[in-house]
């Protein structure tokens, strides 16, 4: 049976020039030297198994508890089962750690866990740091993203800064997981025009280059890339990624978090660190230029 994966409103056949399956990194995990030379050839490491599943499920069951106390979730079915109330939308949980929140506790530990800041310390050769912001969400039926580099979002520190994007629960094609555009690190023209970009400073509507994955192909190169994921599983990647997301088909939330991690020692984006993040105080506030335009002025 073929299988067709939704994106936007694009249907791509796994196994065709425009979607592969990701890779896991697993057999060469306790090679640091390995890791790293994959990451800068594929762009991405996908870990099966690298968060301990039972501490991933506590910090689902924390947003979940949130998401009902919000009226989000569909009373006449279990909590746990995280399905959509009727009319309920996406939720974002965006923010710093928050002591008075013990719903969300089991998510900061998890992120900021010993085994995640010495992987990094691992992979980054020194001192990691995570940004005290945390983006953890909830995505909802028919949602999803579009395709994006992260550095347009926090690109004011150092652009060695590595995402995180962690299931918090066990995410099948249908519910909308994470896509990467395979090569997309190599997009020169891009990296130099729409990777400069700052949502801030520019006030460019959503940040996403284009919500058409067909397109991203034909026009710039690359080939999407997903994969079904398990809870416990993780998978990281650079600011100049292309990636975005599966379209959600189901009445189930799903639910992941995007983490960020770096050197200490190099240079910090501040909109996101602190006890109060400033995170985005302009974008948006007034009314954005499309992509489209900046794209023409771009001419990619």
């Amino acid at each position: 049976m073929t299988m067709k994966i939704k994106m936007g409103n694009a249907e791509l056949t796994m196994g065709s020039k425009y979607m592969t399956e990701l890779r896991s990194s697993n057999d060469i995990f306790d090679d640091t030297d390995a890791l790293r030379q994959r990451l800068q050839e594929d762009g991405y490491l996908l870990l099966r198994g690298f968060h301990d599943r039972e501490q991933v499920l506590d910090a689902r069951s924390g947003i979940l508890r949130k998401l009902n106390s919000a009226g989000r979730l569909d009373t006449n079915f279990k909590v746990e089962d995280g399905i959509i109330a009727e009319g309920a939308k996406s939720a974002m949980f965006g923010g710093p750690a928050n002591d008075e929140d013990a719903d969300m506790q089991p998510f900061y530990n998890l992120v900021n866990g010993d085994n995640v800041m010495q992987f990094f310390d691992r992979l980054l050769g020194g001192e990691a740091m995570t940004y005290d912001y945390k983006w953890p969400r909830a995505v909802g039926n028919g949602d999803f993203t579009g395709a994006h580099y992260d550095i347009v979002y926090m690109g004011r520190g150092t652009k060695q800064l590595y995402t995180m994007w962690t299931p918090l629960g066990d995410v099948p094609y249908e519910q909308g997981p994470l896509s990467i555009c395979l090569g997309s690190q190599h997009f020169e023209k891009m990296k130099a025009t729409y990777g400069q970009m700052d949502v801030d400073r520019d006030n460019i509507e959503l940040g996403w280059i284009s919500k058409d994955p067909i397109e991203c192909v034909e026009k710039f190169g690359g080939q999407w890339a997903t994969t079904p994921f398990a809870a416990g599983d993780m998978i990281i990647f650079g600011m100049f990624l292309l990636h975005g997301s599966v379209n959600n088909t189901t009445n189930q939330y799903r639910i992941s978090s995007d983490t960020r991690y770096q050197l200490r020692s190099e240079p910090v984006d501040d909109r996101w660190i602190g006890v109060k993040p400033k995170g985005h105080y302009a974008w948006n506030k007034e009314k954005p230029k499309s992509m489209e335009e900046a794209r023409k002025e771009w001419s990619i």
